[in-house]
């Protein structure tokens, strides 16, 4: 083994050399490929007579290298990121159309009961806040939560919480537990604070604030519960492919629609920081929350029916994603 790897170092050295080299002329490009298939060589023999060594080693991690010099061709960023905005994304987006649906009816269904209740019922109403609580958070609290912060570091720190509880979402959907905690606790949120202004007469007050943005900001979290719960039910019912690819190739597709609300609750976090709590009119503001959900749903669906009938699914490419098994 010793003779063997005196003989040949130079040429193994020599191919380590060329697959890290930033450019390559014709010639260079020609000798790599010839001292790839000699060292391929080398290799087999090596592992015939001493498979588990650190020269196999070695000279694997070599000729993959140099591999990728000459079968890895790098993609071209610009179409990577047109490819991401007009196929992979909206395609994800319009794959969850119905199931974002179903967990905005759901939201909608908890959040009204609760509101109807707190609202309806003095009894509850007082297990929820004294009457001074109440009365202050409907009168201070609630409209200076939106203005006592510089708007710029406000809606930062709105796009990084909601972002958060976005990607928890996608990320723990699959344990089938997560996504509707996700639901119900902001459901229930979102209903006591609205119960509180309707006990006090002023449910105009609370939908004026809490529209504008919470119209695009509200969908996101459907959006990223129903990412969630599409992993879930691949683990669930994986159809012909294995339970390891089914997740595989979902949880792929899912970190796009992750990804893409990241921006979408930028947007809405902009909304929050910079339009809520504006002196505009509350049609105007109303107006933009609405404009900006209407070109969600139209990038979605418009967009996204386009690229999923074009057979786009939001998943990496077949070259990225690497091999899979075939299954009846």
């Amino acid at each position: 083994m010793d003779a063997f790897s005196a003989v040949n170092a130079d040429k193994w050295s020599r191919l380590h050399d060329l697959a890290h080299q930033g450019r390559l002329s014709g010639r260079e490009a020609d000798e790599l490929l010839a001292l790839y298939q000699s060292t391929s060589a080398h290799l087999s023999l090596i592992r015939s007579v001493a498979p588990e060594s650190g020269l196999s080693a070695s000279l694997s991690a070599t000729l993959a290298q140099a591999r990728t010099r000459f079968t890895g061709a790098r993609s071209n960023p610009a179409a990577d990121l047109k490819r991401f905005f007009t196929a992979a994304l909206p395609s994800a987006f319009y794959r969850l159309t119905w199931l974002t649906l179903a967990c905005g009816a759901a939201f909608i269904i908890i959040g009204a009961l609760y509101a109807l209740w707190i609202g309806t019922s003095p009894e509850a109403l007082r297990a929820v806040a004294s009457e001074a609580a109440a009365q202050k958070y409907v009168e201070e609290d609630f409209i200076e939560y939106y203005s006592e912060n510089p708007a710029a570091s406000f809606a930062g720190a709105v796009w990084t919480n909601n972002a958060w509880i976005s990607a928890q979402a996608v990320a723990l959907g699959i344990t089938g537990v997560w996504v509707p905690i996700i639901l119900f606790s902001n459901a229930q949120a979102v209903g006591v604070a609205a119960g509180i202004f309707a006990a006090a007469g002023k449910s105009d007050v609370f939908f004026s604030y809490i529209l504008p943005h919470g119209l695009m900001e509200l969908t996101a979290v459907f959006i990223a519960c129903a990412a969630g719960l599409r992993i879930f039910w691949a683990m669930v019912s994986p159809g012909p492919r294995t339970r390891a690819r089914a997740v595989a190739e979902e949880g792929r597709s899912l970190v796009t629609v992750a990804l893409g609300l990241v921006l979408v609750l930028f947007v809405s976090g902009l909304v929050e920081g910079f339009v809520t709590p504006s002196a505009l009119p509350v049609w105007a503001k109303i107006s933009i929350g609405a404009a900006v959900l209407g070109s969600y749903w139209a990038y979605a669906l418009v967009w996204g029916r386009r690229a999923y009938k074009a057979g786009e699914r939001g998943d990496l490419r077949r070259g990225d994603a690497g091999y899979a098994e075939i299954a009846a």
